[in-house]
């Protein structure tokens, strides 16, 4: 991603479930920071035939396609690969937000491959590419209170303790992703795993 030529797009997903009953909830915090990231961009999302809502412009001076698959988190990589087909962007271009349960609430880590832990969303994402080494963006949104059942708690809405920080920690995901596409992994890394 430090080849940050003019001509090279990245593709940056959003995973989440479409529909105003899942607007709110833990699962999808990738669709939040994706909207965030459209309006630094200047831009509105527009149907687009490899069954995402997409983006085409510029992020941190960076040529970006960001997307939202049309479908349900478990069914995100045939859309996820179709973009990548649509747009013949390779894998090392490909950066995904996701929340994330092993970390805590606000939290942001990226990294470059590793597992799912889970995540029926990464799961398809890595099953339909055949590969998990595409880039993450991960949100901290913390463990399940005592026994909760974590495929609940995801589909839970935030609270509101957690509503509070909401958008300045959706705002630090944003600038996240910016980072990484504009200097690097491990620039990115240095700055927002500091402390």
């Amino acid at each position: 991603m430090n080849d940050n030529t003019a001509s090279a797009l990245t593709v940056v997903v959003g995973l989440g479930n479409p529909g105003p009953q899942y607007l709110g909830n833990r699962h999808n915090v990738g669709f939040l920071v994706a909207d965030e990231l459209a309006d630094r961009m200047g831009g509105k999302f527009k149907a687009h035939k490899a069954g995402v809502e997409i983006l085409e412009g510029h992020l941190a001076g960076a040529r970006v396609a960001l997307a939202k698959p049309r479908t349900y988190m478990n069914l995100s990589g045939g859309p996820v690969a179709g973009v990548l087909r649509f747009f013949k962007v390779p894998l090392d271009r490909l950066v995904v937000v996701h929340d994330e349960l092993d970390l805590a609430y606000g939290t942001v880590r990226l990294k470059l491959g590793g597992g799912e832990n889970g995540h029926n969303g990464l799961r398809a994402v890595t099953k339909s590419l055949g590969s998990r080494d595409y880039h993450r963006v991960r949100f901290g949104i913390g463990r399940p209170p005592g026994r909760m059942d974590p495929a609940d708690f995801v589909l839970r809405d935030f609270s509101a303790v957690e509503r509070k920080e909401l958008a300045f920690a959706v705002d630090r995901c944003a600038d996240a992703v910016e980072a990484l596409v504009s200097m690097g992994l491990e620039a990115a890394q240095n700055v927002f795993h500091a402390g």
